[in-house]
């Protein structure tokens, strides 16, 4: 893994997002070499300097529809919301999801905690870009990402937000480069895209892209990390924000990193129905339905590459819990998984230490009464390869777990634990059978020189 040395307080210190922003060799098989984007987006990518140390790489991002668009957004549940989420949501209001151009981001201060100044440069931003447009409603929604409790420098953020502007593409290259300048200690830029059709317009193309940014303080609801979706499809606001919701459910509020939950986090889908065909306007109609799990789907690949850059990590782990009463059960079980220390340290050391799993099904706070009952509960490794699965738990009995095997599923990149609240495959399944699935890392040591560093 590509990493620099960097000499603070005496110390040499070691990362995985190098300055130079030289993608580690392991991780380049998540970058796109093509996409396929929406009809009617341009992006760009601009160096601005937020940070004085970056002398040269972008970290202004702007996404914009040649058309007003619908828009629906999820945010952070952090009481500290930074200025950013604060401005957008407004705006998201008093257009309805409705009549929204563009998103504008930076990098490299979170305008967070940052008083009413904070506020008032948020709203810059977007007027800014609204300007570019000869918008005089607010029509653009507005990130920030990086250190909390700093002031932006926003005359420079302002001056360059004309030449974001003047560099809108639609090429690859380009939604790559704003890609990579949302980017904090991330070690590669995170995009995707994809078309798909759907029931009622079977030979029209759609096509759907996002991007996402994030690396540590991630965890629900929701992470430091910021997303922007965008489609082609028409979708009526009302529709949009539903659609939203459950997809987030499913993959940016199923992902946990190191437990922590930010004050910026926002993801936001746009549909500016450049493609054409019929609305999608009703939550009960096949187009609602086919796009729901095109919507679910994607956002969870998105948000996995989120996981597969957490900070340190060695590991990508999915647990997935099975046969619950009830969905929320099950995804809190899940969660308090993925965000156990004990857990994620023991995974990181190759340890098939399954009694940390089991404490953690076992004090997961909010389960429905009855879920866990240890008699029924069994726990496994499933490897990646294909090979059978690895026994721990069944039914509450402690399986001869064959150590060096365990050892071997350990040393792989990718793991999935799998909880069954039924009893497994010798008990009764009538307890239900909910499902819920978590995406988590392991704990390294050099989890905690970054963060150790952060600022410095």
């Amino acid at each position: 893994m590509a990493v620099f040395a960097r000499m603070t307080k005496g110390q040499v210190r070691f990362y995985s997002a190098p300055l130079d922003m030289v993608i580690p060799a392991s991780k380049k098989k998540y970058i796109p070499t093509s996409g396929t984007y929406p009809k009617g987006f341009s992006v760009s990518g601009t160096h601005v300097g937020v940070k004085a140390s970056n002398t040269k790489f972008p970290d202004l991002a702007l996404i914009a529809s040649d058309t007003p668009c619908s828009a629906a957004a999820v945010f952070t549940t952090n009481k500290f919301q930074a200025a950013p989420v604060q401005v957008s949501k407004e705006v998201l209001e008093k257009r309805q999801g409705q009549g929204i151009q563009s998103v504008v981001i930076n990098s490299g201060c979170a305008n967070a905690v940052t008083g009413r100044g904070g506020y008032e440069d948020a709203v810059s931003m977007g007027a800014t870009v609204d300007k570019c447009y000869s918008l005089n409603e607010p029509s653009t929604l507005v990130m920030s990402t990086g250190v909390i409790g700093q002031r932006l420098p926003i005359d420079k953020i302002l001056s360059k937000i004309p030449t974001a502007h003047s560099n809108l593409s639609s090429t690859h290259n380009a939604w790559l480069t704003t890609a990579r300048a949302i980017c904090t200690t991330d070690t590669f830029p995170k995009l995707l895209s994809r078309s798909f059709t759907l029931p009622s317009s079977p030979g029209r193309t759609y096509s759907l892209a996002g991007m996402t940014k994030g690396a540590g303080m991630i965890h629900p609801n929701m992470a430091t990390l910021l997303g922007v979706l965008c489609t082609d499809a028409p979708i009526v606001p009302s529709a949009l924000k539903s659609l939203l919701s459950h997809a987030v459910s499913r993959s940016f509020n199923s992902i946990s990193v190191d437990g922590d939950t930010s004050t910026n986090d926002t993801v936001a889908l746009l549909a500016n129905g450049a493609a054409g065909g019929a609305p999608i306007n009703s939550t009960s109609s096949d187009d609602y339905a086919a796009m729901q799990e095109i919507l679910t789907s994607f956002a969870q690949s998105l948000s996995q590459l989120v996981v597969r850059d957490g900070e340190g990590a060695t590991k990508f782990v999915t647990v997935r819990v099975q046969n619950s009463p009830d969905y929320e059960s099950a995804r809190i079980i899940a969660s308090t998984i993925a965000r156990s220390p004990l857990v994620k340290t023991a995974l990181y050391g190759r340890d098939a230490n399954w009694g940390r799993i089991l404490c953690a099904i076992g004090y997961a706070q909010g389960v429905a009464p009855g879920t866990v009952i240890p008699e029924r509960t069994s726990v496994s490794f499933k490897p990646v390869d294909g090979s059978p699965i690895l026994k721990l738990l069944v039914n509450g009995e402690p399986e001869t777990v064959d150590e060096t095997r365990a050892s071997t599923i350990l040393q792989d990149e990718d793991l999935e634990i799998v909880v069954d609240l039924g009893g497994g495959e010798k008990g009764d399944k009538g307890l239900g059978g909910e499902e819920a699935v978590y995406w988590f890392c392991d704990f390294s040591h050099e989890y905690v020189t970054i963060n150790g560093d952060y600022r410095t």
